[in-house]
């Protein structure tokens, strides 16, 4: 997986084995083609490390990827869900994701290492109301 979200140019700095149980991901044989994550901060959440192998492109695993986050993430009780990318703005703007200013997004979120510094201050940070549960 890591070799995936370096590939895509994504941070890995500051995931270790604690990280591991956040992640979704998507095997074809061995080979992690998809992955995505939450961190939970209260009732807010930081999606982050949306990948697909170059070669999974194109087929809607993305989308599948992220709606899965947020399956998960409405069910673990988080109200809101914030990222912060450089490429990806119009593809979570068809998802439902909205520019964020990031002073509006909770403190705890923004002490997280991928908004602390990880990230590069021209990231676009985004957010998204999730609907409860159905």
């Amino acid at each position: 997986m890591l070799d995936l979200l370096r590939s895509a140019g994504l941070p890995t700095a500051d995931l270790d084995d604690a990280h591991r149980d956040r992640f979704l991901a998507v095997r074809d044989g061995v080979a992690v083609v998809g992955c995505v994550a939450v961190e939970p901060y209260g009732e807010a959440g930081l999606l982050r490390s949306l990948a697909v192998a170059a070669d999974a492109r194109g087929r809607g695993l993305g989308a599948r990827l992220v709606d899965a986050a947020e399956a998960r993430a409405r069910a673990a009780g988080l109200r809101t869900l914030y990222l912060l990318t450089t490429t990806a703005a119009p593809f979570f703007e068809t998802r439902g994701y909205a520019a964020a200013d990031r002073s509006d997004v909770p403190d705890a979120v923004r002490q997280s290492a991928e908004f602390a510094g990880v990230c590069p201050a021209s990231a676009v940070c985004m957010g998204k109301l999730l609907s409860p549960p159905r």
